[in-house]
C-alpha cells in the first residue's frame, strides 16, 4: 500500500522554525497499530492522519508513543494541507477529533485554530517536579491537562534546562513553562518526555490553558505569544468565552510517499 505524506512547519513562516509536523491523508482507517508504527517511524512530535468524513475530516494524531486527545500544530499542518496543496472549495475546515469539532480557517493569508479553553486551576507540583526543571521556585502552579508552571521573567523561561530522564518518571502528562515576554504577551516553552516529546518546540494545545491564564492577568482577550524553543515560534492568540483562537503561518517542507505492507503491523 502506497500513501502520501507531508512534512509541514506550523507556526513557522519558513522552513526549519515552528513544530513539524507529518500529515498522512487517508481514504479510510489504518489499524491503529499501523498508524502509530508510521508516527513511531516519522520520529515527530506528531503524525496526523485524516479520512472524509459527514461533517468536513475526521482527524487523529499520534506522537513516536501514544494516541494524543489533542494537537494544535498538526491541525494547522492538516489545514495548510488542504487549503493550499490538495485543494478545497471551503473557507473554514472543520475536523471532527477526540476532543470535538475543530476548525481552521484561513484569514489574510493566516491560520486560525479554533481550539477549546483549558483554563488550569491552582495545584501543588508532583514530587520532584520542580527538581526536574532546574529547582528553581515558580510564582504559580496550575493544572489542567499539563502542569503550567509560571516564572518571573523570559529569561527564566530561557534558562531552564530540563532533566528529562527525571521528567519522564513523574506522572505529568506535560509540563508548560510561562512568563510575561519581553516583546510579546507572553513566551512558553513545552515539555513531554511521557509521551516521547522531550520538548516540543510550538505547541497549539498547550495555549489552551495559557491563554485564559494570561488573558486574565494581563487585561485583554487578544495576544501575541512566542514560544522561546531552540527551533521559536510566533502565535496570535484571542480567547473568545471558553473557546481560544490560536493564529500562525505554515510552510511545506517535504512531500513524499511511504509504503506499508497489507495486513503488516507494527513488530511483525
Amino acid at each position: 500500500m502506497k500513501l502520501q505524506i507531508f512534512q509541514i512547519d506550523a507556526f513557522a513562516s519558513q522552513p526549519f522554525t515552528g513544530n513539524p509536523a507529518a500529515v498522512v491523508p487517508l481514504d479510510a482507517w489504518l489499524p491503529d497499530d499501523v498508524m502509530q508504527a508510521i508516527a513511531m517511524e516519522n520520529n515527530l512530535a506528531e503524525t496526523a492522519f485524516f479520512v472524509p468524513g459527514e461533517n468536513g475530516y475526521d482527524l487523529r494524531w499520534f506522537t513516536p508513543t501514544i494516541e494524543m486527545d489533542l494537537c494544535g500544530h498538526a491541525t494547522l499542518a492538516s489545514g495548510f494541507l488542504l487549503f493550499e496543496i490538495l485543494g478545497t472549495d471551503q473557507n473554514i475546515l472543520r475536523f471532527q477529533t477526540r476532543s470535538g469539532e475543530l476548525t481552521v480557517e484561513k484569514s489574510d493569508g493566516r491560520y486560525a485554530l479554533d481550539f477549546p479553553s483549558r483554563p488550569g486551576v491552582s495545584s501543588e507540583a508532583p514530587a520532584g517536579l520542580l527538581e526536574a526543571l532546574g529547582g528553581k521556585l515558580p510564582k504559580e502552579v496550575l493544572k489542567s491537562r499539563d502542569y503550567m508552571m509560571v516564572y518571573e521573567s523570559e529569561a527564566d523561561i530561557r534558562a531552564i534546562k530540563p532533566n528529562f530522564e527525571a521528567l519522564a518518571k513523574i506522572e505529568t502528562h506535560a509540563v508548560i513553562v510561562t512568563a510575561k515576554g519581553d516583546d510579546a504577551d507572553f513566551v512558553s516553552r513545552f515539555f513531554a518526555p511521557e509521551v516521547g516529546v522531550p520538548e516540543d518546540p510550538v505547541t497549539g494545545s498547550a495555549h489552551c490553558t495559557l491563554i485564559p491564564y494570561w488573558a486574565e492577568k494581563l487585561g485583554k482577550n487578544e495576544l501575541f505569544a512566542k514560544q522561546v524553543s531552540w527551533r521559536g515560534g510566533e502565535l496570535f492568540c484571542e480567547l473568545a468565552g471558553d473557546r481560544v483562537r490560536i493564529g500562525g503561518d505554515a510552510v511545506l517542507y517535504m512531500k513524499g510517499e511511504i509504503y506499508v505492507t497489507s495486513g503488516k503491523s507494527a513488530g511483525a
